[in-house]
């Protein structure tokens, strides 16, 4: 029996699983961070951060005796390392939740328009690494100068193992760097950008092998030298393949730090959307997405911020007994500003309906409602289409938010018996590329499994159809507001 590594770098903390070729978790180690936030809306990481948490994970593991034929990398998208030609960290990581660019982001619109979309699937987005490089550009030249190498957070820690740089196709296209139909870096992006390709890591596919353990980390960590790293992919497209979601009709909804809705598409099926489009981990497939910023955050928020010596499950218990509409209160997750479908860095959270008989739990409930408003804005966006939905993330755990989910989308939820998500999906693309499978499509046929299906409920369905209406309202009439507020 061969053991495979799946490393999820995520926003609060690495994940290091091990699986063996049937899919089944041997064990699994984690190792938490902290996130930087130098200033209001900013969210920076160190990277050796990244690198510390995975050499732990990784030693623990090996110590138990597990032998580890390869591993894949899963990791937050968008984030932006540099080094220097001595391979010296320049900075803190700029990472996926950061705003600061909004200038930038207006000074790319106004030079490439709509020509932006048309390279990279996608309009010009603050929280992309491209602005953020630019970001670095217009406000740290000096160092700027002295950018040797560009990487994403999972490529860094691949380098660092391995010395190894490359990235793969469904992370690199959401650098907005990508031309993606032509699936190479845009020569029009980098003249601007006055940058040289080989700042920028090789592009591989997502199941091919990168390149192997250093000899010495190697020795340091337990692992053979024969240990490779695939190419992995950004958590979305991995969490997808650890979902079984890889085929046209196939959508998830995943409840992490993000709240994301993802289907995957061909590439004749691109064309003018008001979703993200990215490249996905299974070759020729792309895919599109919706994404809220203020999923898990949310409810992380509330519960350090409001009821920090209350336990999750109690959280949800008390969240249950709040009726449906939460006694009129309504919450907008805008926490970092909104992606999907507003694209607004200005957006923050907001409580619209406080009254004096309000409770802590119609506060709890209106939180799970708002995040399911936030999902339903994305899901409308998708082609019309009958689509198999799976369900998955932290936040799935939780039966009543499921509920409240099937209910807003008015849709039945299939939750699955491995909820490794990411990990598992860059596991299986490592089994592939050790040929332990044919292809993707047969190793997800052969190890997922449903666990659970969440119906909506009847009584809720009406209820949340004039709730999130009154949800899409809010937004509208705050819009300017948050614009002054910001600025304020």
């Amino acid at each position: 029996m061969k053991y495979y590594l799946g490393i999820d770098i995520g926003t609060s903390g690495t994940k290091t699983v091990c699986f063996n070729e049937k899919g089944k978790v041997m064990t699994s180690k984690s190792y938490a961070y902290d996130m930087t936030v130098p200033h209001p809306g900013y969210a920076e990481e160190n990277p050796m951060d990244w690198v510390i948490a995975t050499k732990s994970t990784i030693k623990e593991i090996t110590q138990e005796g597990y032998s580890i034929s390869g591993i894949g990398l899963s990791g937050q998208m968008h984030g932006l390392v540099l080094l220097d030609d001595k391979d010296h960290i320049l900075r803190n990581s700029i990472i996926w939740c950061d705003n600061r660019a909004i200038l930038e982001a207006q000074e790319l619109e106004a030079h490439f328009g709509n020509r932006m979309k048309e390279i990279t699937g996608n309009p010009v987005i603050p929280s992309f690494t491209l602005s953020k490089l630019l970001w670095v550009k217009n406000n740290e030249p000096e160092l700027y100068k002295k950018i040797n190498k560009i990487m994403l957070p999972k490529d860094y820690v691949r380098y660092a193992l391995s010395e190894s740089f490359t990235t793969e196709y469904s992370d690199a296209s959401g650098m907005q760097m990508l031309d993606i139909l032509h699936k190479c870096y845009s020569k029009d992006i980098l003249d601007y950008m006055e940058l040289s390709l080989d700042k920028l890591p090789k592009l591989m596919e997502s199941s091919d092998i990168t390149g192997y353990v250093k000899k010495e980390i190697a020795e340091e960590l337990g692992l053979e030298e024969t240990c490779f790293i695939v190419g992995g992919a950004g958590d979305q497209a991995a969490a997808a393949i650890g979902n079984g979601i890889i085929k046209r009709g196939d959508l998830s909804i995943v409840l992490g730090s993000s709240g994301v809705v993802f289907s995957p598409i061909l590439k004749s099926d691109i064309k003018e959307n008001e979703l993200q489009v990215f490249m996905h981990a299974v070759p020729d497939t792309y895919h599109i997405m919706g994404v809220t910023n203020g999923c898990g955050l949310s409810y992380k928020w509330l519960k350090e911020t409001l009821f920090a010596d209350v336990k999750y499950n109690d959280l949800n218990a008390e969240a249950e007994a709040s009726e449906p509409l939460a006694n009129g209160l309504i919450y907008l997750p805008y926490l970092n500003g909104e992606r999907t479908p507003h694209l607004d860095p200005y957006a923050s959270g907001t409580f619209i309906g406080i009254r004096q008989n309000t409770s802590s739990r119609d506060i709890i409930r209106a939180v799970l409602e708002g995040v399911a408003y936030s999902l339903k804005d994305c899901y409308s966006l998708l082609p019309k289409s009958k689509y198999h939905i799976r369900v998955a993330g932290g936040g799935a755990k939780g039966e009543l938010w499921r509920t409240i989910i099937a209910s807003c989308f008015h849709e039945q939820l299939e939750r699955i018996v491995q909820d490794e998500g990411g990990a598992l999906g860059v596991a299986i693309l490592a089994m592939v590329a050790d040929h332990i499978y044919p292809s993707i499509e047969e190793a997800t046929k052969q190890i997922i499994e449903i666990m659970d299906i969440t119906q909506p409920n009847p009584l809720w369905v009406e209820a949340y159809q004039k709730g999130y209406a009154l949800y899409k309202e809010a937004y509208i009439s705050l819009k300017e507001f948050y614009k002054k507020a910001f600025k304020i």
